[in-house]
């Protein structure tokens, strides 16, 4: 059955009914399609909401690489190298012998000093005992020439008084000399004239020749007593001149006790020499002051010099992560935050934790740094180096090595 459409063309009744689905069937599909829509926009909301909160919780940089301490190892003295025991990229342990060279210089030249070392010590030791030695001789010697000195006087005042005793000896024998004579003189007078017995004369003769034999020995004990006084002061001008020199014994004692003292560092220096001998020897065996991998540049037969650069080390279990984070990216970054840090050759992935933070930019520390306070100034976010450690335990197979890139991203939250 046709009926008119308002357009003014017949359309088939039954047609359309047939077509078109029931009012209730339309209304459903309406109502799931809708559903499914806001389905898909919370999901799309809330993964958005979600990934926005993921990539808030880190800051990431392709800024980066690995950096170690490099150890250059060189030589403390000079000589011929007589062994190599290490090759380019050996590991090798701290401590082991890297390079050896040639000892027998070095050898001589410490049993030289343990030589001089032992004459300087015999010497300090002969000069410190001799220190009391004559310590003590000097006070003897002093004590000794004192008591000459007043033995000396004493004896000059002794013979000076046998002198003036002499003396007196002599004027009393003089005096009984004048008596005797005049006696005999009247005595010859008499007996010429017979007043007297001849006996009487030959007695004052006799009494006259003794007086003057008394008069020579007194003048013989005066002249000894004199020659007393001028020994006796002789004797005390030895004794001073003694006194003196054993005066100048402390000077000697101090003399002594300087060249003691002078032996003893003597003896320090000899020692230090012999130290130095002996650490040369050691310096002959150059060893890894770290573990690490090896670089070499010194091959047997080289003849080296003190400060001459022979070896690189690079200690692989000491390496950390240089990340330059762009200033923007350090608003919530500290100090302990943990990190992962992805390697660009082996895809891996190491655990690690913020160390520390640069107190500069990195073209501060280049050897031109920018002068913005000339010409046109162009403002250009910095970046700032971030040092990153790994954990424990994180590269025990040694895969990361000084140099390669990596991309850190730490997490702030």
């Amino acid at each position: 059955m046709a009926e008119e459409h308002p357009s003014g063309l017949a359309v088939d009744s039954s047609r359309e009914s047939a077509t078109t689905p029931p009012p209730r069937q339309y209304k459903r599909s309406n109502s799931r399609r809708n559903i499914l829509i806001v389905v898909i926009v919370l999901v799309v909301l809330v993964g958005g909401f979600f990934l926005w909160r993921y990539l808030g919780t880190y800051e990431s940089t392709d800024d980066a690489q690995v950096d170690a301490h490099l150890y250059p190892v060189s030589a403390r003295i000079a000589g011929y190298v007589v062994k190599v025991n290490v090759d380019d990229n050996q590991y090798v342990q701290k401590g082991a012998v890297l390079v050896e060279i040639d000892p027998k210089d070095y050898e001589v030249a410490a049993e030289e000093a343990q030589a001089n070392l032992a004459s300087a010590e015999a010497t300090a030791q002969s000069l410190d005992i001799s220190v009391p030695i004559a310590s003590t001789n000097t006070e003897s010697q002093l004590k000794f020439a004192s008591s000459g000195v007043q033995n000396a006087s004493a004896a000059i005042s002794a013979a000076e008084n046998q002198v003036a005793a002499a003396h007196a000896q002599l004027q009393a024998a003089e005096a009984n000399d004048v008596k005797a004579q005049d006696d005999l003189v009247r005595y010859k007078a008499l007996v010429d004239k017979q007043e007297v017995a001849a006996q009487l004369y030959d007695q004052a003769l006799a009494t006259a020749k003794a007086s003057t034999a008394s008069v020579a020995a007194a003048r013989e004990n005066e002249s000894s007593a004199e020659q007393a006084v001028q020994q006796a002061r002789s004797q005390l001008g030895e004794s001073e001149a003694t006194r003196q020199s054993a005066e100048t014994g402390p000077q000697q004692v101090s003399s002594t006790r300087a060249r003691a003292r002078a032996a003893i560092s003597d003896v320090q220096q000899k020692r230090a020499a012999l130290e130095q001998a002996q650490l040369n020897l050691q310096y002959s065996k150059i060893v890894a002051p770290v573990s690490g991998e090896v670089n070499k540049t010194v091959v047997e037969g080289m003849n080296v010099q003190p400060g001459e650069q022979l070896l690189t080390i690079v200690p692989l279990d000491e390496i950390w992560v240089t990340a330059n984070f762009k200033e923007t990216q350090l608003r919530q970054m500290k100090v302990g935050q943990r990190s992962d840090i992805h390697i660009d050759s082996s895809g891996l992935t190491f655990k690690g934790h913020v160390d520390s933070i640069a107190g500069a930019t990195g073209p501060l520390f280049s050897l031109l740094p920018p002068e913005n306070a000339t010409g046109n100034y162009v403002k250009i976010v910095q970046r700032i180096p971030v040092k990153i450690v790994l954990d424990p335990g994180e590269n025990q197979n040694h895969q990361l090595r000084p140099g390669m890139n990596v991309v850190p991203d730490v997490y702030i939250r």
